[in-house]
């Protein structure tokens, strides 16, 4: 884990590049959240909307992780749901410790209060609001998370995160209320002035394909969040990891 001070440094720097200048207040709650919970907005822990700061699904699991969470279980409320309305209820129970009594939080999701983008996923949204819920309860973070929004613009200016070679798309985010993978690519290659066309040669290798875009969701954001630790971690090292995509390999016949 990165120490707090250059943690809180980076955070900083990445928040200014994403959403601009922020009022003294965000920073001061920025530092706060990064101080107390070792958020990193590089590895899409937090976002800001609307002047807001918001914590997302992927930041609490790693949270979670960090403090040695026993455990999450999730039931379905049955008698509050309805398959097909496309209602459904879920409460989950965190458990911090193997004497933890559990702290509770419940999350419904139905077509009127999820993004369009995910319509016919309601199911899956009310799980992750019920974790969420329970997890910011766990750990005493007072913050809403990203995925409990019914919807909502993206919080990237595709104007200032545009880097060569990864055109930004204008969209409402990707599924389930998460921030886009190619957003959180962009906003690393500016932050730490990368060359985009060695990052997406070396994404490729990483994900195990010709060209990235044949790549799975899954290998995509393995391949961010490795990017995103190998920058703050030893940007040097990375640096000259991409240097060598720039040297093609002889082919002997």
């Amino acid at each position: 884990m990165k120490k707090p001070l250059l943690l809180i440094r980076s955070n900083l720097k990445l928040a200014q590049t994403a959403w601009g200048e922020l009022p003294l207040n965000r920073k001061s709650e920025l530092k706060s959240l990064t101080t107390k919970y070792a958020l990193s907005i590089a590895l899409g822990d937090l976002q800001i909307i609307e002047q807001r700061w918001y914590v997302t699904y992927s930041g609490l699991l790693r949270l979670a992780e960090r403090r040695h969470c026993e455990g999450i279980r999730v039931q379905q409320v049955y008698r509050f749901c309805d398959s097909a309305g496309g209602r459904w209820v879920f409460k989950a129970t965190v458990y911090k410790s193997p004497n933890s009594r559990g702290f509770v939080g419940y999350g419904d999701a139905d077509p009127s209060n999820v993004s369009p983008l995910v319509h016919g996923a309601e199911m899956r949204v009310a799980e992750t609001r019920a974790v969420n819920r329970a997890l910011r309860k766990a750990y005493g973070i007072g913050l809403c998370s990203v995925e409990e929004l019914g919807s909502f613009s993206s919080p990237v200016d595709p104007a200032r995160a545009k880097p060569n070679g990864f055109p930004l798309q204008k969209s409402n985010g990707s599924s389930n209320g998460q921030p886009r993978l190619r957003d959180r690519l962009c906003l690393l290659i500016r932050q730490h002035q990368l060359d985009s066309n060695l990052v997406k040669q070396y994404a490729a290798e990483f994900c195990g394909t010709a060209e990235l875009r044949e790549a799975s969701r899954d290998r995509v954001e393995a391949f961010v969040n490795h990017l995103a630790k190998s920058a703050l971690e030893d940007r040097d090292a990375l640096v000259a990891k991409l240097n060598s995509f720039s040297h093609p390999q002889e082919v002997h016949p």
